[in-house]
Protein backbone atom coordinates (compact mmCIF):
# COMPACT_ATOMS: atom_id res chain seq x y z
CA UNK A 1 0.00 0.00 0.00
CA UNK A 2 2.74 2.41 0.51
CA UNK A 3 4.05 2.53 -2.76
CA UNK A 4 0.39 2.93 -4.35
CA UNK A 5 -0.01 5.96 -1.83
CA UNK A 6 3.63 7.54 -3.01
CA UNK A 7 2.51 7.54 -6.49
CA UNK A 8 -0.18 9.28 -6.06
CA UNK A 9 1.01 11.46 -4.32
CA UNK A 10 3.79 12.07 -6.74
CA UNK A 11 1.10 13.12 -9.24
CA UNK A 12 -0.99 15.41 -6.53
CA UNK A 13 1.14 18.45 -7.37
CA UNK A 14 0.24 20.32 -11.16
CA UNK A 15 3.43 20.84 -12.11
CA UNK A 16 4.52 16.99 -11.85
CA UNK A 17 1.59 16.09 -13.83
CA UNK A 18 2.47 18.85 -16.61
CA UNK A 19 6.34 17.58 -16.61
CA UNK A 20 4.95 14.13 -16.90
CA UNK A 21 2.93 14.96 -19.96
CA UNK A 22 6.03 17.07 -21.36
CA UNK A 23 8.26 13.93 -21.47
CA UNK A 24 5.36 11.79 -23.29
CA UNK A 25 6.71 14.29 -26.30
CA UNK A 26 10.46 13.27 -25.81
CA UNK A 27 13.31 13.10 -23.29
CA UNK A 28 13.91 16.32 -22.00
CA UNK A 29 16.83 18.04 -19.74
CA UNK A 30 16.20 20.16 -16.64
CA UNK A 31 16.82 23.41 -18.70
CA UNK A 32 14.09 22.57 -21.40
CA UNK A 33 11.96 21.05 -18.11
CA UNK A 34 12.02 24.59 -16.73
CA UNK A 35 11.89 27.02 -19.68
CA UNK A 36 8.67 25.09 -20.39
CA UNK A 37 7.35 24.87 -17.54
CA UNK A 38 8.28 28.37 -16.87
CA UNK A 39 9.31 27.45 -12.76
CA UNK A 40 12.63 27.47 -11.10
CA UNK A 41 15.50 24.67 -11.69
CA UNK A 42 15.69 23.74 -7.60
CA UNK A 43 11.52 23.12 -8.27
CA UNK A 44 12.18 21.54 -11.10
CA UNK A 45 14.59 19.14 -9.65
CA UNK A 46 12.61 18.89 -6.88
CA UNK A 47 9.91 17.67 -8.76
CA UNK A 48 12.19 15.26 -11.09
CA UNK A 49 13.51 13.76 -7.86
CA UNK A 50 9.82 12.80 -6.01
CA UNK A 51 9.24 11.06 -9.86
CA UNK A 52 12.26 9.01 -10.29
CA UNK A 53 11.91 8.29 -6.51
CA UNK A 54 8.37 6.49 -7.25
CA UNK A 55 9.44 5.06 -10.47
CA UNK A 56 7.52 7.34 -13.13
CA UNK A 57 10.84 8.94 -14.61
CA UNK A 58 14.25 7.60 -15.70
CA UNK A 59 17.47 9.45 -15.74
CA UNK A 60 19.63 8.79 -18.42
CA UNK A 61 23.56 10.73 -18.75
CA UNK A 62 24.46 11.24 -21.91
CA UNK A 63 27.73 13.33 -21.84
CA UNK A 64 27.11 16.75 -20.46
CA UNK A 65 22.92 15.74 -20.22
CA UNK A 66 21.33 14.36 -18.15
CA UNK A 67 17.90 13.32 -19.91
CA UNK A 68 14.72 12.70 -18.67
CA UNK A 69 12.12 10.48 -19.77
CA UNK A 70 8.94 8.29 -18.44
CA UNK A 71 9.68 4.86 -16.81
CA UNK A 72 8.51 1.85 -18.81
CA UNK A 73 6.82 1.30 -15.61
CA UNK A 74 8.95 -2.04 -14.88
CA UNK A 75 10.10 -0.56 -11.34
CA UNK A 76 5.71 -0.26 -10.55
CA UNK A 77 3.10 -1.74 -11.53
CA UNK A 78 1.13 1.68 -9.98
CA UNK A 79 3.56 3.98 -11.93
CA UNK A 80 3.28 1.66 -15.03
CA UNK A 81 -0.84 1.90 -15.11
CA UNK A 82 -0.82 5.24 -14.09
CA UNK A 83 1.59 6.45 -16.82
CA UNK A 84 -0.49 4.45 -19.68
CA UNK A 85 -4.03 6.18 -18.82
CA UNK A 86 -2.15 9.88 -18.83
CA UNK A 87 -1.28 9.17 -21.80
CA UNK A 88 -5.06 9.52 -22.57
CA UNK A 89 -6.17 11.81 -20.22
CA UNK A 90 -5.71 15.95 -20.20
CA UNK A 91 -4.99 16.27 -24.01
CA UNK A 92 -7.45 18.66 -24.44
CA UNK A 93 -6.80 20.76 -21.51
CA UNK A 94 -6.04 24.00 -22.35
CA UNK A 95 -3.33 24.05 -19.77
CA UNK A 96 -1.37 21.01 -21.36
CA UNK A 97 -1.90 22.04 -25.18
CA UNK A 98 -0.73 25.75 -24.01
CA UNK A 99 2.38 23.71 -22.57
CA UNK A 100 2.82 21.85 -25.80
CA UNK A 101 3.32 24.61 -27.86
CA UNK A 102 5.45 26.05 -25.76
CA UNK A 103 7.59 22.88 -25.41
CA UNK A 104 8.22 22.85 -29.63
CA UNK A 105 10.55 25.27 -29.99
CA UNK A 106 13.09 24.68 -27.35
CA UNK A 107 16.44 24.38 -27.62
CA UNK A 108 18.81 22.74 -25.18
CA UNK A 109 21.72 24.20 -26.60
CA UNK A 110 20.20 27.67 -26.42
CA UNK A 111 19.38 27.24 -23.01
CA UNK A 112 21.57 25.52 -21.61
CA UNK A 113 24.29 27.29 -23.54
CA UNK A 114 26.36 24.40 -24.08
CA UNK A 115 27.91 22.98 -27.11
CA UNK A 116 26.46 19.28 -27.94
Amino acid sequence: MEEFIKVMKALSDPNRVKLLKLLQKREMCVCEIQAALGIAQPTVSKHLKILEVTGLVVREKKGLWANYSLSDGSRSPYAASLLGNLRHWLEDDPKIIDLFARSEGLCRSELCRIRE
